[in-house]
């Protein structure tokens, strides 16, 4: 015997998959934009946590051997740090600005290597 189709069957009409795909994608458009803004965000405070962890341990490398480290893989050789950060907006452990204090000598601050703007408007190089 045949399939005969009758008013008893289930299922959804295309009119109603394809309204329920519009929706989905309405939902989806919205909602990506406030995913990306959400990932900076958190970019941002990482990048925030380490300049301050970074910063504090050339202080302490100051304080306990009387100068700046020579550089950040100083920090590591010496022990302070187990490795150098990964800068969280270049995605790499060596394009981090090391600032060069003019009359001790040493990295006495760093900064971010990436050209990027901030969400309060400042290059993160400049934070």
């Amino acid at each position: 015997m045949g399939r005969s189709i009758g008013t008893g069957e289930r299922g959804f009409t295309l009119l109603e998959l394809m309204s329920i795909v519009t929706i989905v994608g309405i939902l989806v458009t919205m909602a990506v934009p406030s995913y990306q803004q959400s990932v900076v965000k958190a970019r941002e405070a990482v990048l925030v946590r380490d300049l301050f962890t970074v910063r504090d341990l050339l202080d302490q490398h100051r304080a306990d051997k009387g100068k700046y480290p020579d550089s950040l893989k100083d920090l590591v050789t010496v022990g302070y740090l187990k490795a150098i950060p990964m800068d969280p907006f270049t995605r790499s452990t060596s394009t981090w600005q090391e600032i060069y204090e003019t009359t001790e000598g040493g990295v006495f601050d760093i900064h971010s290597g990436s050209d990027l703007v901030g969400t309060d408007g400042v290059p993160y190089n400049q934070w």
